[in-house]
């Protein structure tokens, strides 16, 4: 009598598991590498196009005022953890490295829910490996701007879920990493999974693309109508497959245009304020665009605030799931806004770097000096703020920024021991901290 009635409730219970699996919807978080909003046309570049990325705006909604970290560790430590660099240790690339590989919630939370998991591209700047952090499937190499196997300094090797191996001579790395892409999916199609796509495209050494002519003179033109036509085929994939409907796509960038490739990525015939590794406007603010079929707002676009800690919290509430109560997460839920409902609106974003920091609403920025600046000529210029100015709103916005500095109070987390650009770690060989402070409480 116990058997049967077992086998009864699984088979109740069996349709309703299923049905909630089928509602989950599939995740690809597209991370490019050195792409600013100059180098979008959707966002109104003047000398790249993007027709593919492009496509994914007019079907769904996009972001303009997303910011994340200005450098490429920094800013996957605040994606894949939810926490602010003070909090987790990540203030420079090689602190990245060396913090706790506990704080790598973002997969671990996607297997919690029986999501399959899958890391594609650059892994360098993050700590352990990925199947550590706990993706299912990867293909990971170090450094950056790794396309063809003629850089003596990178050597061409890569890993593929723990099988080591080097590019061939006639091997395209984003080629191999489309591939790998495309086989994870189709191998699991019939499941929710969650895919972090890290390209390679566009940053620098640029070299040429396969379909760059011998005669081209804009190989970083072309670089970004390869990245935009692999956004394009997988896209396609989700189609050919059916999937499409169900699946979100976030487009990202890791942090604003290269420098030395800004110099033409303007919009609307103006230079930008800021480029990677800057803590100017363009630094951090980066293009971000959501798309999920008959889900996001087709053909929005949106200037609420967005912050790069906001995915953690937002995928956790889209798929079902919690995250820690222990631990301060800084991130706020965007799972409404994708879904097309009122959500809660950020007040604030913050942004670090080594012991640069800053917070900024929509219309002001306040950083680790006091130094107040009036955001209103964004994305082009920021105007410095005279401290004794006595304007009604400069005041206003100063307390309240200041208020907001004063509750972070990242001087009171983890501090940077690096050299003070966020790059490097100090040449003093200090040891990094790696616990964080008892009012910060990490992971458990």
């Amino acid at each position: 009598m116990k058997q049967i009635f077992i086998i009864i409730l699984a088979f109740l219970i069996s349709p309703f598991a299923m049905l909630k699996a089928a509602d989950k919807p599939n995740i690809i978080y597209i991370l490019a590498d050195d792409l600013g909003i100059g180098n979008v046309s959707c966002y109104g570049s003047d000398n790249y196009k993007t027709p593919n990325i492009d496509k994914l705006a007019a079907g769904g909604t996009r972001f303009t005022q997303a910011f994340t970290a200005a450098l490429c560790g920094p800013s996957r430590a605040l994606i894949m953890t939810g926490r602010y660099a003070f909090r987790n240790g990540s203030t420079n690339q090689d602190a990245c490295m060396k913090m706790p590989i506990a704080e790598l919630r973002l997969a671990k939370t996607f297997k919690g829910a029986g999501y399959a998991t899958s890391a594609i591209g650059k892994w360098g700047q993050l700590p352990g490996e990925p199947n550590e952090a706990g993706f299912d499937d990867y293909l990971r190499f170090n450094g950056s701007g790794f396309y063809w196997n003629k850089n003596k300094s990178k050597g061409g090797a890569y890993r593929v879920n723990g099988k080591e191996l080097k590019l061939g001579e006639k091997e395209y790395m984003p080629d191999l990493m489309h591939k790998q892409a495309v086989s994870f999916i189709r191998n699991n199609q019939a499941r929710p999974f969650f895919l972090y796509y890290s390209m390679v495209h566009v940053h620098g050494e640029i070299q040429p693309t396969p379909d760059s002519l011998p005669t081209s003179k804009d190989l970083f033109a072309d670089n970004i109508t390869y990245m935009d036509k692999l956004v394009g085929k997988l896209v396609a994939e989700l189609d050919s497959l059916k999937i499409r409907e169900n699946t979100l796509i976030i487009f990202m960038g890791d942090n604003g245009t290269g420098k030395g490739q800004d110099k033409l990525s303007t919009i609307g015939g103006r230079n930008l304020s800021g480029v990677k590794g800057s803590m100017l406007e363009c630094g951090g603010l980066v293009p971000m665009i959501a798309n999920w079929p008959g889900k996001t707002p087709a053909g929005k676009v949106s200037a609420e605030l967005v912050d790069s800690t906001d995915f953690l919290p937002t995928f956790a509430d889209l798929i079902g799931t919690k995250l820690p109560e222990k631990i301060i997460f800084d991130g706020n839920s965007l799972a409404p806004q994708l879904r097309g409902e009122e959500g809660k609106k950020r007040q604030f974003v913050y942004n670090q770097l080594a012991s640069m920091w800053y917070v900024r609403n929509a219309d002001w920025k306040l950083n680790q000096l006091g130094e107040l600046y009036d955001m209103s000529g964004a994305p082009f210029t920021e105007k410095l703020v005279a401290v004794d100015n006595q304007n009604d709103s400069a005041k206003a916005a100063r307390n309240t920024l200041a208020s907001v500095l004063a509750q972070l109070n990242p001087a009171g987390g983890i501090l940077d021991t690096g050299d003070g650009t966020g790059r490097h770690a100090s040449k003093a060989a200090k040891k990094p901290a790696t616990t964080t402070p008892k009012k910060n409480p990490g992971p458990k």
